[in-house]
C-alpha cells in the first residue's frame, strides 16, 4: 500500500495540473468506499493536500475531494507523452476544464469521497490521525511519553497511525532497524524513543526525495516509479545480512504483517 512517500509524490505531481481548474464532470463506479464522487462536478480545485496518506483537495462552495489510493490506486491524465490511455480498471473519471484525470484501482480498495470541508465522520482513519511526522506538531518528548505508556508491541503501535500519520509496514522497519529497536518491543525507554522519532523522519524524507518506493503497483501521476527500492536496507530484505553486523535479516508475522529485522541488532 503506498505510504506518506508515495502519496506525498502524487500530490506533488497533481498540484500544478489540478490547483484553480474546474471540475466540469464526475462519474464513478458504484462500489462501498466511494461516496457522492459527483458532487465534484462544477467546483473549482483549491488546495491539494496530503494528509497521512490521504490526498485532500479543497473545492469551492465549501466542499473537500478525499482520496486514498488503497493497495492499487493510480492517478493518470489521458494524452500524457508515456501514452496512457484508459482500461478495464479505471474506476472513476474527472473531466476537467483542460485535461481528463482518471482514477485506476485493480483491487478496488480505494477512495474517494466528497465530503464537507474537514467532515470526516465517514473516514475514521482520517479523523482519528496523529502528527504529521516532518511538521512540527510531531514532537519528540510527547511521541516518547505516548510510547512509553502504551503496552503494544512497537511495530503495530506505528501503523495504527495514532501515534504519527502516514507510516506503515515499509518505513515502520526501516525507522525500527535505523533506530537498533526490536518490532516486538513493547517498553522502551526515552533516548530510544527519541532515536525512532528521529529514524522516522529520516527515513520518510530520504524516500520524498527518491520520490517513494515501487516494488509492482504504485506509479506516479507521469507513470514513472519511485526509486527508494533500492536504498531499503530492512524492508523485504529477509534472509540478507544485516548491513551494520552481518546477521541475516529475519522475517516474522506481527499483528498480521510481514516484519523484517535484524535479531542481533534490535534486540527486547
Amino acid at each position: 500500500m503506498p505510504e506518506l512517500p508515495e502519496v506525498e509524490s502524487v500530490r506533488r505531481q497533481l498540484v500544478p495540473r489540478l490547483v484553480g481548474r474546474r471540475i466540469l464532470a464526475a462519474a464513478a463506479q458504484p462500489q462501498r468506499r466511494f461516496s457522492r464522487v459527483g458532487a465534484a462536478a462544477g467546483r473549482r480545485i483549491g488546495a491539494v493536500r496530503r494528509r497521512g496518506k490521504y490526498l485532500l483537495a479543497d473545492l469551492d462552495g465549501g466542499a473537500e475531494l478525499v482520496m486514498h489510493l488503497g493497495m492499487t490506486g493510480v492517478f493518470r491524465f489521458r494524452g500524457d507523452p508515456d501514452g496512457w490511455t484508459p482500461d478495464a480498471y479505471v474506476r472513476a473519471t474527472f473531466t476537467l476544464d483542460d485535461a481528463v484525470l482518471d482514477f485506476r484501482d485493480v483491487r478496488r480498495f480505494g477512495t474517494l469521497a466528497v465530503v464537507a470541508a474537514g467532515d470526516y465522520r465517514g473516514l475514521a482513519t482520517l479523523a482519528a490521525l496523529g502528527p504529521e511526522p516532518l511538521s512540527d506538531d510531531f514532537d519528540p518528548d510527547r511521541f516518547a511519553a505516548a510510547l512509553a505508556a502504551s503496552r503494544t508491541p512497537v511495530k503495530p503501535w506505528l501503523l495504527s497511525q495514532r501515534p504519527v500519520a502516514g507510516v506503515g509496514n515499509i518505513y515502520a522497519d526501516e525507522a525500527l532497524w535505523r533506530a537498533r529497536i526490536n518490532p516486538h518491543a513493547r517498553r522502551i525507554g526515552p533516548a530510544r524513543a527519541h532515536a525512532l522519532w528521529a529514524a522516522i523522519r529520516e527515513v520518510l524524507a530520504a524516500a520524498i526525495e527518491r520520490e517513494g518506493t515501487t516494488f509492482r503497483d504504485y506509479r506516479m501521476v507521469n507513470g514513472a516509479s519511485g526509486r527508494n527500492a533500492d536504498f531499503l536496507v530492512a524492508y523485504g530484505q529477509a534472509g540478507r545480512p544485516c548491513p551494520r553486523c552481518a546477521t541475516p535479516l529475519r522475517k516474522v508475522v506481527l499483528a498480521g504483517r510481514g516484519t523484517t529485522y535484524c535479531p542481533r541488532c534490535q534486540r527486547h
